[in-house]
């Protein structure tokens, strides 16, 4: 990390953490039926013979170590973020030349941080109000060592900018190419929550779908949220 200082390293630990996807990405098949990564690259050199498309579903997985691939029930939500991922489609720890698996500490958090992004994405395009998108909740383990944003001091402040990821991406590729897990941080989107970025599929485990989500659009922002499993509607209060 030449030039740039790096922030303490914590160990994070959290049961029940929540990341919120769009429900339009199915399991990818391989990651979730071979249990063992090391058998993954066979299988796929097989399955291309018949189905030259496999790729397009399973993404490049030569981005991901063997040794920190996960597979199994669930692994989807786990790996997809690593094999799929472009310049277009930037985060605030990611120019979009690796992929980064956002969780956060709780299912609130989590449904700010997607609401905030998913109303940026409207607002450009122009949508009409009404029921927009469907969302799903995925509830999983985080266990890892990582470099830790919260209570962060002056010289890092820059990386939680609400509306710039410049500092953020900078700091995360020198922590990213020097070998780091990933980064913990503050969320941007709701006071007192906790987020992490992580850099590699196996820093997280066990994980499980939740309830399906709606968001409603009201033209100008995300102002209610739909249980789709009890049907339960609840209004998204501005500055929560």
């Amino acid at each position: 990390m030449t030039g740039v200082a790096a922030p303490p390293v914590n160990r994070v630990e959290w049961e029940g953490a929540v990341r919120i996807i769009r429900s339009i990405y199915p399991p990818i098949d391989v990651f979730e039926n071979i249990a063992d990564p090391a058998d993954w690259p066979l299988l796929i050199s097989a399955e291309q013979k018949t189905n030259p498309r496999i790729m397009t579903s399973v993404g490049n997985l030569d981005l991901v170590p063997p040794e920190r691939r996960v597979g199994g029930t669930g692994a989807s939500y786990l790996m997809a973020p690593f094999t799929h991922f472009s310049p277009d489609r930037p985060s605030r720890f990611s120019g979009g030349s690796y992929g980064v698996l956002y969780v956060a500490r709780s299912y609130e958090t989590a449904l700010f941080e997607t609401i905030h992004h998913h109303a940026r994405f409207m607002a450009r395009t122009a949508e009409r109000s009404g029921w927009t998108s469907q969302f799903r909740e995925i509830v999983l383990k985080v266990d890892a060592m990582l470099h830790d944003l919260r209570g962060a001091d002056e010289a890092f402040m820059s990386c939680l900018d609400p509306d710039s990821y410049g500092a953020a991406q900078k700091l995360a590729a020198s922590l990213h190419g020097a070998g780091s897990d990933g980064l913990a941080y503050p969320s941007v989107r709701q006071a007192g929550g906790d987020c992490v970025a992580l850099f590699y599929p196996d820093c997280a485990s066990n994980p499980v779908q939740g309830r399906h989500l709606d968001y409603h659009w009201d033209g100008r922002r995300v102002d209610l949220v739909r249980d789709g499993g009890s049907g339960a509607v609840f209004r998204v209060v501005e500055g929560s």
